[in-house]
C-alpha cells in the first residue's frame, strides 16, 4: 500500500482503505517508500462499515508495517491514519441534537461537483448578539479530528448551564465544518493541493467555490462584531499535543499568549493543554516561507478589523 498523492506537492502520510473476503485470517499491511505513514496509535479500525473505530495500538505495528487478525464474522474492515469524520458523521451528530431554536444548518455554497458546503450557526442566532465567533474545519480534507474537536465545543456551548445561557444569550457561533467538501466525501487527502491548497486560497482571487464563498460571507455575517476565529487542523504526523501556530501579527500574538494563558488555567481536557506548545510565529514550520504559496484563513481573518483574536488549532490525529 502507499498514500494516494495524486493532487499533492510533495509526500504526505494521509490513507483510508477496506479489506473483504478475509475473515478468520491474518493480514499483514505493507507500505511501500522510504517514509512511514503510521501514526503514534497505530491505524484506525472499523468493523461496522465506518459508523465507529478504535486504535488498533502501535504494539502492532513495525515500521511502514502492521498485522491484524480479522474476526470470523467480519466481511469488511476497514483501516485509516486517524479515524474519519464526514457528512454522515455530520448528520448523525446533528440528529442526536435533535431540533432546537439555538441551532441552524444553512448552505454556503455549492462544490464543483454539486455538494453543499454546510454552515452551521449556534448560540445567539439573533442579528443583535454582541460577539461571534468563527470557526473552520477541513481545509484540508484528511485533518478528520478537527471535525470531533468542533463537536465538543457544539456540545459546550449548547449545554442548559448559567454559562451556556450567557453564550446562547450574547455570542453567535458559525462552524463551516468542510471547507474541502469535495476532498471530504471522495477521500482526498487535501493537503497541499495542487494547484492551490484550500488553506492558501485567501490571496488574489481564490479559485476554491467555498473560500471564495467564505471571503464574502464573513464579513457581511459578522456585522463588525467577529472578535474570535479558530481555523482548526490536524499537525504533522508526529506532533501529539494540541497547540496553536501563532501569526506575525503582533496584535493577534498579544491576544493569543492571553488566551492561552487563560485556557491553560481553565482546562480539563484529558487531552491537557499547555501554552509552552503553541508554535510563535518564526519557529519550525511556522514561516514566512511555509506561506508563499498565498494567504491562510486565519491570516486573511487577521486583517478584519473587528477581529479580537485570529489563530489556528492543531488538534492530533492519534488522540
Amino acid at each position: 500500500m502507499r498514500p494516494d498523492l495524486r493532487d499533492t506537492e510533495g509526500w504526505w502520510f494521509y490513507w483510508y482503505f477496506r479489506v473483504r473476503g478475509a475473515e478468520g485470517r491474518t493480514i499483514e499491511v505493507v507500505f511501500g517508500g522510504e517514509r512511514d505513514p503510521i501514526g503514534a496509535r497505530g491505524p484506525a479500525v472499523s468493523l461496522d462499515g465506518g459508523e465507529s473505530w478504535h486504535w488498533l495500538d502501535a504494539a502492532c505495528c513495525e515500521e511502514r508495517t502492521f498485522s491484524y487478525a480479522v474476526p470470523p464474522n467480519a466481511s469488511e474492515v476497514r483501516f485509516c491514519f486517524s479515524m474519519p469524520y464526514s457528512q454522515a458523521n455530520l448528520e448523525r451528530f446533528l440528529a442526536r441534537l435533535g431540533e432546537r431554536d439555538d441551532l441552524v444548518l444553512e448552505t454556503l455554497c455549492e462544490t464543483r461537483k454539486g455538494r453543499k458546503v454546510e454552515l452551521l450557526h449556534f448560540g445567539a442566532l439573533g442579528e443583535d448578539a454582541a460577539h461571534r465567533v468563527l470557526l473552520t474545519c477541513r481545509h484540508h480534507a484528511c485533518e478528520m479530528m478537527a471535525n470531533y474537536a468542533a463537536e465538543g465545543i457544539v456540545e459546550e456551548v449548547l449545554l442548559d448551564d448559567e454559562a451556556g445561557a450567557w453564550r446562547r444569550g450574547r455570542v453567535a457561533f458559525l462552524l463551516v465544518p468542510f471547507v474541502d467538501k469535495d476532498g471530504v466525501e471522495d477521500g482526498d487527502q487535501g493537503k497541499n493541493r495542487r494547484p492551490r491548497d484550500h488553506n492558501r486560497d485567501y490571496a488574489g482571487e481564490s479559485i476554491h467555490p467555498s473560500t471564495a464563498a467564505l471571503r464574502r460571507y464573513i464579513p457581511e455575517w459578522s456585522r463588525g462584531r467577529l472578535h474570535v476565529s479558530l481555523d482548526m487542523h490536524c499537525p504533522w504526523i508526529s506532533r501529539e499535543v494540541v497547540y496553536f501556530p501563532g501569526l506575525e501579527s503582533e496584535k493577534h500574538s498579544r491576544a493569543l499568549a492571553e488566551f492561552s494563558r487563560i485556557l491553560e488555567e481553565v482546562q480539563t481536557s484529558p487531552l491537557g493543554f499547555s501554552a509552552a506548545d503553541n508554535l510563535p510565529f518564526g519557529q519550525g514550520w511556522n514561516t514566512a516561507a511555509n506561506y508563499a504559496a498565498g494567504k491562510s484563513c486565519a491570516r486573511w481573518c487577521s486583517e478584519l478589523p473587528e477581529n479580537w483574536l485570529a489563530a489556528s488549532l492543531e488538534i492530533p490525529y492519534a488522540e
